[in-house]
């Protein structure tokens, strides 16, 4: 299967399920909240595409995350079914598929950034690489609390659903440590995959 035609599948997926995802939510305003990164992602993604072409693993990554924010957003991260099964069922005291959110913040954006660093300047891959695409992708989620939280005080009770804390007093300290343990478990599983990817994409450049 050629590169455009991977892509095609995915865009073509990323809209049944946007299609789905819109039909019927928990509320509105929630599911435009919660799939406003998803379609400004992949909407910055397919903009750049002629100018700067990632390898073929970020765009399946960014395809699962959207999937998992517009799944998130049909029903609310406090209220994904399949989870709420398992909180009855495990004896847990929360739904966790916010957790599984906040994971894929980190994973995703650390494949991300990683390559826009090794791919724009001049650094190598390494430890640097590590400590700052792990930076990043913290900087991120902690301003994405920040959005949260700005919402919130603009919105009252109408973002209760958006925040998803169930009453949890750190909720907010934990997703930003799931996100960082995402990031963490990216680099160190992708890794050198990624290189491999990022070598093939340049010699075939260079070809």
């Amino acid at each position: 299967m050629s590169y455009k035609t991977k892509i095609i599948i995915y865009c073509a997926g990323l809209l049944t399920v946007l299609a789905w995802s819109g039909i019927h939510p928990h509320d509105y305003f929630t599911w435009f909240l919660e799939v406003l990164p998803a379609i400004l992602g992949v909407g910055i993604l397919a903009a750049t595409y002629r100018r700067f072409q990632f390898t073929g693993l970020v765009y399946f990554l960014v395809f699962l995350h959207a999937i998992v924010l517009m799944i998130g957003g049909h029903y609310t991260y406090a209220e994904v079914p399949v989870f709420n099964w398992l909180r009855d069922h495990l004896g847990l005291v929360r739904n966790d598929y916010d957790r599984v959110g906040h994971f894929f913040q980190g994973f995703v954006p650390a494949v991300i950034m990683r390559e826009v660093l090794l791919r724009t300047t001049p650094l190598k891959k390494g430890k640097m690489v590590f400590f700052l695409v792990a930076c990043v992708c913290l900087a991120f989620s902690a301003l994405y609390e920040l959005f949260e939280w700005r919402v919130a005080v603009a919105t009252g009770s109408a973002a209760d659903a958006f925040l998803g804390t169930q009453g949890d007093v750190w909720d907010t300290q934990e997703d930003m440590a799931t996100c960082l343990v995402g990031s963490l478990i990216s680099l160190l599983t992708l890794g050198r995959f990624h290189d491999r990817l990022l070598e093939k994409k340049h010699l075939s450049r260079a070809a």
